[in-house]
């Protein structure tokens, strides 16, 4: 029997605790999920239980809705999934986190070309020892749509992103340019 999302006993189920959430019906809410956050698999194989469980519990983890886009199934290359935080997740997770002081953007441009960000990100415990993450355009600029559109932008979300997880050891989660 597949168990990943079965309670154990006396304790309600992953799926049970998100579902309650938004208050849905487990089975409900797990046949929605399915549908509406992940991509089927090329031969149209839906999300198995278990990838489900694991997207899950990164979702209630960090406190990010699958509905609106703060996390998202993208399909890995081993034929798994990668939960993948948007920026608006990211800012989520960073501004609810009790030991931030605040983040700000340095651009560094030259011959009136952007060709880095600097984000600064500062804890109330490291009072006067901010996590600066420098993200140059050459290293992360992809040819994608968001990038050729707004490359500053994804710049800054990249720098955003990076300063994050060492400002505040966030695990398990990623973006969509490092799952490609």
């Amino acid at each position: 029997m597949n168990t990943a999302l079965v309670p154990q006993q006396n304790k309600k189920s992953l799926l049970a605790t998100v579902a309650s959430r938004f208050e849905m019906e487990p089975v409900a809410f797990l046949e929605t999920i399915k549908q509406t956050c992940f991509p089927r698999t090329k031969d149209g194989k839906e999300a198995t239980n278990e990838q489900v469980a694991a997207f899950l519990a990164v979702a209630q983890q960090y406190d990010l809705n699958p509905f609106t886009r703060e996390i998202y199934a993208f399909p890995a290359k081993s034929g798994g999934i990668h939960p993948i935080v948007s920026i608006d997740g990211w800012v989520k997770i960073v501004n609810s986190h009790p030991d931030l002081d605040g983040f700000e953007f340095e651009d560094i441009v030259d011959a009136n070309k952007l060709i880095a960000v600097t984000c600064i990100q500062h804890r109330k415990s490291r009072v006067g020892r901010p996590v600066r993450v420098t993200e140059w355009m050459n290293e992360c600029y992809r040819e994608t749509e968001p990038w050729k559109q707004m490359p500053s932008r994804m710049l800054r979300h990249k720098s955003f992103k990076e300063s994050a997880r060492y400002a505040f050891g966030f695990a398990g989660i990623t973006d969509e340019d490092e799952a490609r």
